[in-house]
């Protein structure tokens, strides 16, 4: 990708706040393209989202499907399972993310953008655009696997396309969370095991996986306010029917708030870093 094509006319590259919205588009394209391209060189770098979800769904289906629905009963534990690890799925990715904008300022691919007239959030929005798509690529063949083994969709393709899109909206939030992750430590390793350790209490003390109603009372307290909670609630009422309301408000909401504070500061230390 040239420079030229990534330039906007009469901007000087300390000056973000003279780039025009249209400029500022057409870098977010041309930075997207260059992700993708990266991609296509890197084939590999797709095994996570290929491969994530079929293991997954296969593991805890076959492991506790027998003990939470009861023995050859896997199919009705299809139906709770993939829309919680929907929700999975788009903590799991958002990690990477992280990880990735770390390795980028230490192979120097930052330095390259530093010396471009861009607006610097346009490299971290582009970087969640690419996300967001592996994200949904992902869902899909999490989709499919349900289907393989047995899930039913008892609403509509409207209720299903939203669960699908509310996924991926909150996904797209916590990337901001290892954004700013990423941005803030100095090896990739140390935002890995950061993350894992903010990652294991939101997915297992969560009703992912099972519900909460047999924990403890003070884990089913952490369990409601957990938002992974909220998500895998929402997209299963919206697949398998039920009162959705409270727990799409709760997630939007936790998508909003978590937004609207770590973007500001991913993009804030981004720029200053850069």
């Amino acid at each position: 990708m040239s420079a030229a094509a990534l330039t906007a006319p009469a901007a000087a590259p300390s000056g973000e706040g003279r780039i025009g919205l249209r400029a500022n588009l057409r870098h977010i394209g041309a930075l997207v393209r260059r992700n993708i391209l990266q991609i296509k060189q890197d084939p590999e770098s797709m095994f996570d989202v290929l491969l994530m979800p079929v293991v997954f769904t296969l593991l805890f289906v076959y492991v506790f499907g027998g003990a939470i629905s009861g023995k050859g009963n896997q199919d009705a534990y299809v139906n709770y399972l993939v829309p919680g690890l929907m929700a999975m799925m788009g903590m799991n990715i958002a990690m990477g993310v992280g990880t990735g904008i770390n390795d980028d300022f230490k192979k120097g691919v930052m330095d390259r953008f530093r010396s471009m007239p861009i607006a610097r959030s346009s490299v971290l929005v582009a970087k969640i655009v690419v996300e967001a798509g592996r994200m949904l690529v992902a869902i899909t063949i999490l989709l499919g696997m349900g289907f393989v083994l047995g899930m039913e969709i008892k609403t509509s393709v409207l209720e299903l396309l939203a669960a699908v899109g509310l996924s991926l909206l909150f996904g797209a939030s916590l990337m901001w969370i290892f954004i700013l992750l990423g941005l803030a430590m100095k090896t990739a390793q140390a935002v890995q095991g950061t993350a894992m350790l903010v990652l294991m209490p939101l997915q297992f003390g969560s009703s992912i996986f099972a519900p909460t109603s047999s924990m403890p009372g003070w884990l089913e307290m952490f369990t409601d306010y957990n938002p992974l909670s909220n998500l895998a609630d929402s997209a299963r009422s919206l697949m398998n029917g039920g009162p959705v309301a409270h727990s799409v408000t709760v997630t939007l909401a936790w998508a909003a708030a978590i937004t609207l504070v770590t973007a500001p500061l991913a993009v804030a230390r981004f720029r200053k870093k850069t």
